[in-house]
């Protein structure tokens, strides 16, 4: 596995373990989170206050089912599910696309869809 997957696996497990300094420490300083026609974040302080949406309470499940790599972009796709703070579960697949520098996650770009 390369060092690049293995950044976004601790990324991903530092989310199940609601692990702001886990997280934190696979961004670069300057990172930007996209996600298209819900918010663009720039800078790990932005990034940190979205780690644990107001939406939602406890820690969400994230596995991933599929990482592939080229050059310095991965993109992982897989399944989350978050129990919604006004009540029931938020089910999603979601496709994620990081750009990274020197193992770090410089841009992601986060494409997420509600499983019903």
């Amino acid at each position: 596995m390369t060092e690049n997957k293995r950044t976004i696996e601790r990324y991903i497990d530092g989310f199940n373990k609601s692990d702001h300094e886990q997280i934190l420490s696979c961004l670069t300083d300057d990172v930007e989170w996209d996600m298209p026609g819900a918010f663009h974040h720039v800078g790990k302080r932005a990034f940190d206050g979205e780690i644990e949406n107001d939406a939602f309470v406890g820690r969400p499940r994230v596995v991933i089912t599929r990482m592939i790599e080229e050059s310095d972009v991965v993109v992982a796709e897989g399944q989350v599910r978050a129990e919604r703070r006004d009540g029931g579960f938020l089910n999603a697949v979601f496709c994620d696309v990081f750009v990274m520098s020197s193992a770090r996650i410089k841009r992601l770009t986060t494409y997420l869809a509600e499983v019903k």
